[in-house]
């Protein structure tokens, strides 16, 4: 009798809105049992709405709102002619926002204050809080734990865009604690873990911007500016506060303490292997073979990283691709503004990539050195004025050849790579925790909730 008791579940069907039997059976969450828990319907109710009608050469900012309890946002401001509704309800602070026609995945948000003057169509709801038991803050983390908006959602209806009617949403189930302070503390201690994420993301900003400055003191880096063609003006980069190549070197002439040479004097082998043969491959020569690929998208743009390998057979693949060998370079010569580089250190001989990106190897140069200067502005205002094609810019071969590079001692390339690469760690290492404490952030909400102490 009591293994009996443990496989049946007793439902409360006066409060059942979904009468699936998958769904009857699913086992319910259990919540700190310090918290009672409430239906919707204790802290929110359906909201006065003021409409606005719509003029049409008056401009209205359009409210949005994201999945996963990533709240709401401006999603555009529209001209009264282009907006089909003429009649459209005006954002009051602290009101919950979603969209009648797509409720699921936690798809709804809080209007906060910098949202107020905003608008939403009759296809959204909006629903008053009561601010005196529940915190606006509070209410949204609880859409961002995802097993708790997957339970509800077993009770949207709807094929196309699922959704809750509004009598069900308003009897979905939540833990709440008894007082504000206790949320106000619990909302405080899940924002303390983000915040401390966010700096550690900035950190590692500042980090990367200190990379390029320490590499252009190191190498005596100038620019020379024409001002309405009058005298050169040479400025030291060390003194310069924005570093994006747009300002930093639209049609201007660069200088280095060390000699200057084009990237073709230390080019070993271009699209050729180390045999000087082809890496010019057509996979669809081979379509069973199998082949690790590297297209445009999987590499990240400015940081050199390879995002993922796409595991594919040669049929997969329809345009000609290139072989990259282990120790070679890529570069992505289509849309080059984006600084797609990498250098390949993986054993595997089935890499195949884009033929949008130029392969090479290189001799006479520390690699690691080569890769930063690769990845800095100093390549990017030589690239500027020589891209060709406005919907799909490339550079050429010959372009790339020429870019100049600094070229000082092997052994002062090392010391600037060793260096770098201690900056390297500390972002690795600040960009790693940012990631943890934003996670971390989360889970300990969670276990706060679901706490069963």
């Amino acid at each position: 009798m009591k293994r009996m008791n443990k496989l049946l579940k007793f439902v409360q069907f006066r409060d059942t809105n979904n009468w699936s039997l998958s769904h009857l059976l699913k086992s319910d969450f259990i919540f700190n049992k310090e918290y009672k828990i409430i239906s919707l319907d204790k802290v929110l109710r359906k909201a006065d709405i003021e409409w606005v009608h719509i003029e049409d050469n008056n401009k209205y900012p359009i409210l949005g709102v994201r999945s996963q309890g990533q709240g709401v946002y401006l999603n555009r401001v529209a001209l009264g002619k282009e907006l089909t509704m003429k009649k459209y309800q005006k954002s009051k602070v602290n009101h919950l926002f979603y969209c009648k026609v797509r409720t699921v995945k936690g798809q709804w948000g809080i209007v906060y204050p910098e949202f107020e003057n905003t608008y939403g169509s009759s296809n959204m709801q909006y629903l008053s809080i009561d601010l005196t038991k529940i915190l606006p803050e509070y209410l949204e983390l609880l859409l961002k734990i995802k097993p708790l908006t997957d339970n509800w959602d077993k009770n949207a209806i709807g094929a196309d865009g699922r959704h809750f009617n509004l009598s069900t949403l308003l009897k979905l189930k939540i833990p709440l604690p008894s007082s504000l302070n206790i949320q106000i503390n619990i909302v405080k201690a899940y924002q303390d873990k983000l915040d401390l994420s966010i700096l550690q993301e900035e950190q590692a900003e500042e980090k990367e911007k200190e990379i390029e400055k320490y590499l252009y003191k190191e190498l005596g880096i100038k620019i020379s500016t024409k001002d309405n063609q009058k005298l050169l003006d040479f400025v030291n980069f060390k003194n310069i506060e924005r570093w994006d190549s747009i300002y930093l070197l639209d049609g201007n002439n660069i200088q280095s303490k060390y000699n200057l040479i084009p990237i073709s004097n230390i080019i070993n082998t271009f699209l050729k292997d180390l045999d000087n043969n082809s890496l010019r491959i057509d996979s669809k020569k081979y379509p069973t073979k199998d082949f690790k690929y590297i297209g445009m998208e999987n590499i990240e743009k400015e940081t050199g990283k390879l995002l993922q390998f796409q595991d594919v057979k040669g049929i997969d693949i329809r345009s000609t691709t290139v072989k990259l060998p282990k120790n070679f370079f890529l570069y992505g010569k289509l849309r080059p503004y984006l600084n797609k580089y990498y250098l390949n250190q993986h054993d595997e001989d089935n890499i195949i990539i884009s033929s949008e990106f130029f392969v090479f190897s290189v001799k006479g140069i520390n690699e690691q050195y080569f890769k930063y200067i690769l990845s800095s502005s100093f390549i990017q205002n030589q690239i500027e004025n020589h891209m060709k094609g406005a919907r799909m810019p490339r550079i050429g071969e010959d372009t790339f050849k020429n870019l100049k590079i600094p070229l000082p001692s092997l052994e002062i390339q090392d010391e600037i790579v060793k260096y770098i690469d201690t900056l390297k760690d500390d972002i690795k290492d600040l960009k790693e925790q940012s990631i943890k404490n934003k996670s971390l952030a989360l889970e300990e909400f969670e276990k706060e909730i679901f706490n069963e102490a």
